[in-house]
């Protein structure tokens, strides 16, 4: 099946905070208002609340940062409950109440594009048992058996008496009932509210600024803070003078937090803000201070000759391959750190007494920053809570509580006052948990009929495990540097059958800290991968395409296939312009790439359109999809054309969009997206096909200009032909 969408008119849909009534969780969130009346209803399951208006309120522990993930969770248990989707809205459960009810929402990490896909089973678990206690409540009522009744658009029907009630009228009586231990969930080809372009939940508050993020939260009582650490990241504070800034308005305390960093607290952020910049610091760096991007880079270069890796991915003999091939090809790449630049920079409100710790912030992990919260606090885990807000991005940087952390301290220092810890712009850019920097060096052996016989790929560079989590090494090694080149697994799988294959990494960890960035390690495999692909299949004198699919799997290369067929690959452009392709499986889904672009004499780019086919199994909302191939390719060309972080003195040298710039909007291609789902897994939709945008421009960059472009990014690339 191939389903073509486009970006439509979006509508909207009022959501809206739960009122009392029906069935629905016994406990309390802050922004629900009568307390009262929350602990004194009553629940039918975890998922579902409904009120005597039919209103059908959805909760959904995976956080909402833009890609869509609540409204195409809210489809999935609408779907299984068969409600009337016009009367649906949502709210977020809490953290702590996950830990007490023994995590009944199960995992809060919204991340790796696994918000639907992993899921998907339990939320339409929770619909279905819903609808099997509500068709049983009013069949209860009519003195009639269940099975003679059927529900849909929140209507139950005994089709024999003609007798029908609406949810509202029978939630009550349903909440008193046992659940059914076993639920059968619908077959995909019978949805009729999943798998369909419905227009987002979260939308109308968005457009009206009624949407209350972290930024925008303020309760009585509340003071701004912000903060200034070390500029050079693992540096620390030998001291600082105050002195001038404590006498600044609105100035109400300043202290050290973590050994690390100043923080400034006031009336407002600005007064804030003012009086930091007025403290004086002396930091400690040591030999850090020596780092730059030459000595990263240069660590990186002795990486890929080093005699040590870790093997990641091996078959057969590769180097006797290459040894004995009648052409051997060899290009050396690069990808610099990147920034996640999200809109809104890292803050959390935090209030701490001596037996309680609140914080209210947009979180992808609502569990961790609970963990940081307490870990902070030094109180235990059931004596804090963490109440989620909307995300004014994430792109991974989200799923840390670094800000959390310096939120909860500077809370201490003044209990019972709520604290707003706002980093700056400039905090936000110097310290990020960065997409790593790597290279790599990519040997192979070509027969004399052109067939690929042997490669080799030695990547070299950071390892975010090293980074971030340490205790999820597997015997050293850092798995997730392999994304989209291990030779098996759901997540990220090399694609290629070839005979004599070596892939290793020579772990090189700089000082500058590594993290999860939209799409992690496949976004620089790909353009590792898929370019050097496209240099073989010159080298060998054939179509990239052709080339390709003489190695391909199967569903990677119908995916590829679709896309090639879609943009019309191998037949005539307009004069100047030329296609450039790419594929990669990643987070669960093949996805594949088309870029059509152009060069003009000076070397200026112009990346036209963008044709994307994406497989992820199942389509839970097809617009959706859409929306998150074409805001991917934002992020992904953003970072290719001009995303780039250096290092001087050991410290980040960008501090604002003056310095990191990001795609401008008469720079955006047009996307056309394909989606050709065979509905036999569940895929991720946020990160995959970001991969795929960098190496199919700089594959089209190379048949316009004969030049090939092998280190990121692009604006640091003379393109010009015979430049």
């Amino acid at each position: 099946m191939t389903i073509q969408t486009s970006l439509g008119r979006r509508g909207f849909l009022v959501s809206g905070a739960a009122v009392a009534g029906g069935f629905s969780l016994g406990f309390h969130l802050p922004f629900e208002g009568n307390e009262a009346q929350a602990q004194a209803v009553k629940e039918l399951n975890a998922w579902v609340v409904i009120h005597p208006d039919d209103k059908v309120v959805i909760r959904i522990a995976r956080s909402e940062m833009g890609q869509g993930t609540l409204t195409g969770l809210c489809q999935l248990v609408a779907e299984e409950l068969d409600c009337d989707w016009s009367k649906v809205t949502w709210e977020y459960p809490t953290p702590g109440e996950n830990l007490k009810r023994n995590r009944v929402w199960r995992n809060f990490s919204t991340g790796g594009s696994r918000g639907i896909r992993e899921s998907q089973q339990y939320v339409r678990e929770g619909g279905a048992t819903a609808r099997e206690m509500l068709i049983a409540a009013a069949a209860k009522q009519w003195n009639v058996p269940a099975a003679e009744c059927s529900a849909a658009n929140s209507i139950i029907t005994h089709k024999a008496s003609g007798k029908t009630v609406t949810y509202g009228a029978v939630a009550a009586a349903a909440s008193a009932l046992e659940p059914p231990k076993e639920v059968k969930l619908k077959d995909p080809k019978d949805w009729k509210i999943a798998g369909k372009p419905l227009k987002r939940l979260d939308t109308v508050e968005k457009v009206t600024g009624q949407q209350m993020y972290g930024m925008d939260y303020t309760m009585p009582g509340l003071l701004n803070a912000t903060v200034r650490a070390c500029p050079v990241i693992g540096g620390k504070l030998k001291d600082f003078d105050a002195g001038k800034a404590e006498k600044m308005p609105g100035v109400k305390k300043i202290f050290a937090i973590d050994g690390n960093a100043v923080v400034v607290v006031a009336d407002t952020y600005w007064q804030a803000k003012t009086a930091l910049d007025a403290v004086v610091t002396n930091w400690d760096i040591g030999d850090l201070g020596k780092v730059s991007t030459a000595t990263i880079n240069a660590m990186l270069k002795e990486g890929l000759d080093a005699k040590e890796a870790f093997v990641g991915n091996k078959a057969g003999d590769a180097q006797k391959a290459i040894e004995g091939a009648a052409k051997k090809v060899e290009a050396v790449y690069s990808f610099p750190y990147q920034h996640h630049v999200t809109m809104e920079p890292m803050n959390a409100t935090a209030r701490y007494t001596a037996d309680k710790c609140e914080v209210w912030c947009g979180t992808q992990n609502g569990e961790a920053a609970l963990a940081a919260a307490s870990e902070a606090a030094g109180l235990p885990v059931s004596q804090c809570e963490v109440y989620k807000l909307m995300l004014g991005g994430g792109f991974g940087r989200r799923g840390r509580s670094d800000y959390v952390r310096q939120a909860v301290l500077a809370a201490k220092q003044m209990p019972g006052t709520p604290i707003k810890l706002i980093w700056s712009r400039e905090e936000d850019m110097t310290h990020c948990q960065y997409h790593p920097t790597t290279m790599a060096k990519l040997t192979a052996g070509l027969d004399a009929q052109g067939n690929l016989v042997g490669l080799q790929i030695r990547l070299s560079g950071q390892s975010i495990l090293a980074s971030l989590l340490p205790q999820n090494l597997v015997n050293g090694m850092d798995p997730i540097a392999f994304q989209g080149l291990m030779q098996s697994g759901v997540e990220a799988a090399y694609g290629y059958d070839i005979p004599n294959l070596m892939i290793d990494h020579a772990m090189r960890n700089p000082h500058i800290t590594a993290g999860f960035w939209r799409g992690v390690n496949v976004n620089q495999n790909a353009v590792y991968m898929e370019c050097f692909m496209d240099e073989l299949a010159a080298a060998a004198g054939q179509d990239p395409l052709a080339f390709r699919l003489k190695y391909l799997k199967p569903k990677w290369a119908a995916v590829l296939k679709a896309a090639c067929d879609k943009a019309g690959y191998g037949k005539p452009l307009p004069e100047g312009r030329f296609h450039g392709i790419s594929q990669v499986m990643g987070y669960g889904s093949y996805v594949a790439g088309v870029a059509e672009v152009s060069v003009s004499k000076d070397g200026q780019l112009k990346i036209h359109k963008i044709t994307a086919a994406t497989n992820p199994g199942h389509v839970v909302n097809p617009a959706q999809i859409d929306r998150q191939v074409a805001g991917s390719f934002v992020y992904g060309l953003s970072a290719a054309l001009y995303g780039e972080i250096t290092v001087k003195d050991g410290a980040v040298e960008q501090t604002n969009f003056d310095s990191y710039n990001v795609m401008r909007i008469d720079e955006m291609p047009d996307v056309e997206t394909v989606l050709v789902p065979t509905h036999d897994f569940w895929g991720g939709v946020g990160e995959p096909t970001i991969a795929v945008a960098a190496p199919a421009v700089l594959n089209a960059i190379a048949k316009a200009t004969g030049k090939r472009v092998r280190n990121l990014p692009l604006m640091n690339n003379d393109l010009k032909k015979g430049a």
